[in-house]
């Protein structure tokens, strides 16, 4: 079996997402001393897809906005800064106490001290998505779509967005799009509900072409067993990592891609990064390597978002996850949530580890 993507499609990537802004303060600070913040518009699934449209791929936004607010008026503005089109409904307010955006508060950490995220999602308007409000059988199957990308923190966000992932990934089954699906285990997301997202996640993954995960992702996502205690540092474990994503195989026979990043902080400015990706029967390794962190947040969807790059321009295999790597790399040195590569070769750069002034 080979990943072949279908042609003449207006989208190469369509991510289903709900937008909010990351508010955060300036210079490195914590957030509980700081009395200057600086706001970006975010959501995983967008900081995925930023690989590929700043790169000049169509890539298309399919979210929920509340009508007449401010916040929903700046997050257009940025999705359109990143050449991203989008489609939603807008949602009435209400009341005061009604549908806003997401709102994440998080610093970036610095040295010694970590970095610490809050999430207020409270009345988030993205928890209502449905597919009554888009026509599938339009984006599908007369637009066309190469691959569509999924993510754990939008399935498991309401039972209405569990069920919208359900609904997005047939859609994309009936018509040929690519199903790529990032686990993102988030425990909060999952209380009271483990049993019913468990059935679903593992209903997803079976339709996955392209699935995604760390080893708390796949232990508490699909119930297989993590991989094996031992080695001083991650890089020590590599073998332990490539057994876990054997189990994940053999429970999921038709998905063609499997891929884990590997992360050990050294400090908040300093990680070794690494990763590993298993396409058909080979195994494709990144042993982890220094890299210096401006801010973490979006460095894992940078990798997501470099790997499905490469497989939207069909390159061989081995420049997927080199690119992935390098893609999440960038991310790290931004203080946006996601990467804003200038072009391919700044990507490439980074691989090689050349950071020479380019003139």
């Amino acid at each position: 079996m080979s990943l072949e993507l279908i042609k003449d499609c207006k989208y190469s990537l369509i991510v289903p997402t709900s937008m909010g802004i990351r508010i955060t303060p300036v210079n490195g600070q914590p957030v509980h001393s700081s009395d200057t913040f600086k706001m970006n518009a975010t959501s995983a699934e967008t900081n995925v897809a930023s690989v590929a449209s700043f790169l000049g791929l169509p890539v298309k936004v399919l979210t929920t906005f509340v009508k007449g607010s401010p916040i929903a008026q700046f997050i257009k503005s940025n999705l359109k800064s990143r050449n991203m089109d989008f489609e939603g409904p807008e949602i009435e307010q209400g009341n005061p106490w009604g549908y806003r955006h997401q709102i994440n508060i998080a610093d970036s950490g610095y040295g010694s001290r970590g970095p610490r995220v809050l999430n207020d999602r409270a009345g988030e308007v993205g928890r209502i998505l449905n597919v009554k409000d888009f026509d599938l059988e339009r984006i599908f199957g007369e637009e066309g779509v190469q691959i569509v990308h999924l993510s754990g923190l939008i399935a498991a966000l309401s039972k209405e967005t569990t069920q919208f992932c359900l609904d997005i990934a047939k859609a994309a089954k009936k018509y040929g799009t690519k199903i790529s699906f990032d686990l993102n285990y988030r425990a909060s997301f999952w209380v009271n509900r483990e049993q019913e997202l468990r059935e679903s996640f593992t209903e997803i993954a079976a339709n996955s072409d392209i699935l995604v995960g760390n080893e708390e992702d796949f232990q508490l996502c699909l119930g297989i067993k993590g991989p094996e205690a031992g080695g001083k540092n991650i890089g020590e474990k590599i073998d332990n990592f490539k057994e876990m994503i054997d189990r994940v195989k053999k429970a999921f026979p038709k998905t063609l891609v499997f891929a884990t990043t590997l992360r050990e902080v050294v400090s908040a400015n300093n990680h070794l990064w690494g990763a590993i990706m298993s396409y058909a029967d080979d195994f494709y390794v990144i042993k982890p390597r220094d890299i210096y962190v401006l801010d973490r947040i979006g460095g894992g969807d940078g990798f997501v978002g470099g790997m499905l790059y490469g497989i939207l321009k069909n390159w061989k295999a081995e420049k997927w996850i080199h690119f992935g790597w390098a893609s999440g790399a960038l991310a790290a040195t931004m203080l946006s949530d996601y990467g804003q590569p200038a072009d391919e070769e700044q990507i490439w750069s980074i691989w090689e580890g050349n950071a020479r002034v380019k003139r």
